[in-house]
Parts: structure tokens; sequence; C-alpha cells
């Protein structure tokens, strides 16, 4: 019987009070047998107990040819630098490297300490977002590897600066109408599909991340007076559409195409979308390199979610040390 609770425990991100009604056991009874007898918890503990002090958990058996590197929020809003082995999909082994910190030069130290140079090098290509701290991180501990900027994040660099257009509109709307009825101005302009300029602006902000043919009848009325109405949000409507071809592109079309929608964007008038095309510009190594395998970090972002789901199964964490040992049992 113990036997077989440790294994449920052992491969299951589920709460050990579920374990328990499943077992018809004491929840807190099962609790303790399994922190101090089950689950070689104490004895892991003592043998690694630098990693466990500093929350630098290292495992160098599980870096392969395909990584991923990010950031996740745990506990208390404390940020960890997570490393992933995509080639795992999810499960055992996944977990290459989870440290406390964002910290580049903390981060490499860390994994260089516990790693052999030749493990490091024989990753070839990894996945992240477009953050200076991450692409120093992914450098160092990964000098062979082709570094694979995620077409999630550049994607949303883009639509980021296309809504703060939207919101500043949106903003000038709300004080038209705060001057309007200030005055007792009983009519407020209404366009023919019976939105105000203020209310056109709140409910265009889905229709602007799709594509037009997604869009629905009542999206393309809307679009259309939006555009009409506000064109520089059109202009950067435009230019996102036409940076998502860069991904249906072979390698070299795209980096001429690259060159010119960064030159478009310059010339666009839009201020935001002149610091867009300088980190596009800035980044459009790691953005090609897309086209190579076509990774993302879509993997990675969804073992975060696994990380965050099973640390809500607890409902609360009373020890740090055994949330982390039940981790390294799941995914490491």
């Amino acid at each position: 019987m113990h036997f077989f609770l440790k294994r449920e425990i052992d491969n299951n991100a589920e709460a050990i009070s579920s374990i328990a009604s499943h077992y018809k056991t004491n929840p807190g009874k099962l609790r303790r047998a399994y922190k101090e007898n089950l689950s070689g918890y104490y004895e892991y503990k003592k043998k690694h107990d630098d990693m466990f002090e500093k929350e630098a958990f290292v495992f160098p058996e599980n870096l392969s040819e395909n990584m991923g590197i990010d950031e996740t929020g745990l506990m208390d809003g404390e940020l960890y630098t997570i490393l992933y082995n995509k080639d795992r999909k999810g499960k055992k082994g996944s977990l290459a490297a989870i440290i406390k910190g964002t910290k580049a030069s903390t981060v490499v130290e860390t994994i260089e300490q516990y790693t052999q140079v030749k493990s490091r090098y024989s990753i070839k290509e990894i996945s992240l977002d477009l953050s200076l701290g991450m692409d120093w991180i992914a450098r160092e501990i990964a000098p062979n590897a082709i570094k694979t900027y995620d077409r999630f994040h550049v994607e949303k660099l883009i639509t980021d600066a296309l809504q703060q257009i939207r919101i500043k509109y949106r903003w000038d709307a709300i004080e038209k109408e705060n001057e309007l009825r200030s005055k007792k101005a009983l009519r407020i302009k209404t366009f023919i599909n019976g939105d105000t300029e203020r209310q056109l602006l709140a409910r265009s902000r889905g229709l602007l991340f799709k594509t037009p043919e997604k869009w629905s009848d009542q999206q393309r009325q809307r679009a259309k007076i939006l555009f009409e109405e506000f064109p520089e949000i059109k202009k950067g409507y435009r230019l996102y559409m036409d940076f998502k071809r860069v991904y249906r592109m072979n390698k070299l079309q795209a980096e001429f195409h690259l060159k010119d929608w960064i030159k478009r964007a310059k010339n666009s008038g839009i201020d935001m979308f002149n610091t867009v095309a300088n980190s596009i510009k800035n980044s459009s190594g790691g953005i090609l390199n897309y086209l190579i395998n076509r990774s993302t970090n879509a993997s990675v972002e969804n073992f975060n979610r696994k990380l965050k789901s099973f640390l809500s199964t607890l409902r609360g964490v009373n020890s740090k040390d055994l949330f982390f040992y039940r981790l390294i049992k799941l995914y490491a």
C-alpha cells in the first residue's frame, strides 16, 4: 500500500488531499507520512542541500538538442528562470533547471557550475523571448546553438504598439465625453453601427488581433468606421498584417521583406512603431531563425502553466522545499 501511495504522489500533480480521498485515508497523516517516510525527501534534501538553500536546481542529464528558456512567477510573486527540454514534451526529464531570480550572471554561473561544457555545446537550438537578459543567458549557456526568438513575443511587441495607439485615442474620446457632460450636452455623436467614439475604440480591441477574413460581419463594419475615423490605427494595423507575412516566407524572402518592413515602420510617422522597428532590427537574426525549424516557445509557456496549475492544486505551500522536491519528482 505504501509503495502505491508513494508512486501516486510522485507521479501526479494533484494535491495530496485528493489522493488521500481516493485511498480513503487522512490527508494530514498522508502528508506527514509522505514527507517523513515515503518520499525520500529528507535524504534527497541532505544530499542536495546547496541547491535547496539557493533555490537553484539544475539537472544536466535533461539537457537536449532543443531547449527553451523563460521566466515564471511562482510563490509570493518571486520570479524563477526555467530551462526546459522541449524534446520531453512536458513529461519527466522536461525540467533541466529552475533557478530563483532572473539575473543573467547568477543564472549562467549556476548552470555552468552543475553542467559540463560538452553538454552545453550539444544544444543545437534554444528558443526565448526578446529580453536582453534571456538573450545573454542563452548565448552563454548554449554557445553553439541557434537562438530563436519566439514568434508570439515578437508579434506581441507589434500588437502592444497598435493597442497603445487605440488606447491613446480612447482616452481622448473619454475626455471629450467628460467635457460634453460638464456642459450638460444631451446628445453624443454616434456612428452608423450605433457606437459612440468611446465605444468604437473600446470595442475594436479584439478585431485588431485578427486577420480581416476572421472578422465577423459586426467587426467588419466596426473596422471600416474605425479606419475611416482613425487613419493612424489603420496604418498600424496594415503594418502588423504585413509583418505576419514574414512567417510564411522562406528565410531569404523574409530577410528582404523584414528590411523593407523596418524601413516602412520607421517612415510611418508613428512614434511607437519607430521604437518597434528598432527592436525588430536589433533582433532580426533571432526572428529569422524561426524559419529554420519553425520553433516557438509555446511548449515552455505551456510548461509554465503546468507549474502554476500544480501550485494552485496545493492551495498554498507550507513547505517550499517539499514543493520543489515534488516538482523535481514530477518533471526532472
